[in-house]
């Protein structure tokens, strides 16, 4: 067997077996269905209830891909702003910090009584999430380019704009991925945050009108597919940076 088939396979025999635990333990301690379903009872609610599930799944996934979008495209803008006017990055970054310490929970509600109970406060939310893992490691990337490389171009007379995109982006590109791998599922999760709050259809409003209906079939069918959603995105974000990166933090 070779490491990558060994690496694909592993997860795939851990995951099956975390799956084979869990009905042993509801099967062998007869734990009530309305406390914690079997699997079996989870895969039949996602076949009987698919047509609901994805129906919420859809508005789930644009808030997420939106707020994927905005968070990130701002944060590389402040980024870009940060590295090139320090005065700037010492005056906001420590407050961007201290913001970033703020639970998303605690500004859900603000979010959602500002913008109001649409599409918008979700996307906000998740946008928020996103923003700040890429904000520190672009500011790291943008930053960390190699001296030598830096001297070198200014001695040929480059421009800012010319080290910007041919040093500083092509450095930034691994911790950027790093960061987009993290907000790809994070946005998820903002954004069903954001529908706990207040919201009739997506995945959030699923799950807390299966918790009220004490209907576990249906809460464990709705996370399994905002899991797999949530999969998904982090694996296309990953399969982009193979593409795109080829190279090594230090390497540029």
């Amino acid at each position: 067997m070779t490491s990558r088939t060994r690496r694909r396979l592993l997860p795939v025999a851990a995951f099956s077996g975390l799956i084979a635990l869990w009905a042993i333990v509801v099967v062998l301690f007869d734990v009530p269905e309305y406390i914690v379903p079997s699997p079996f009872h989870v895969a039949r609610t996602l076949e009987g209830d698919f047509g609901t599930i994805m129906r919420n799944l859809v508005p789930t996934a644009v808030e997420s891909l939106l707020g994927f979008l905005l968070g990130n495209v701002l944060s590389i803008a402040v980024a870009t702003v940060f590295v090139h006017q320090k005065t700037i990055e010492e005056a906001f970054f420590p407050l961007a910090i201290i913001i970033r310490s703020i639970p998303i929970v605690a500004i859900a509600p603000i979010l959602v009584l500002l913008l109001g109970n649409d599409m918008t406060p979700k996307v906000v939310i998740a946008a928020l999430i996103c923003f700040f893992p890429t904000l520190v490691n672009m500011v790291r990337g943008l930053s960390s380019v190699n001296p030598q490389a830096l001297e070198l171009m200014r001695v040929l007379s480059a421009t800012k704009a010319e080290i910007f995109w041919k040093l500083r982006i092509y450095n930034s590109l691994p911790y950027l991925f790093a960061a987009l791998k993290i907000a790809a599922s994070a946005s998820v999760i903002g954004a069903i945050v954001g529908e706990w709050i207040g919201a009739t259809e997506g995945i959030g409003a699923l799950i807390i009108q299966a918790t009220y209906n004490f209907d576990t079939g249906l809460l464990y069918a709705s996370i399994t597919a905002a899991c797999v959603f949530s999969v998904l995105f982090t694996s296309l974000v990953s399969f982009l940076e193979r593409r795109l990166v080829k190279w090594s933090p230090g390497e540029a």
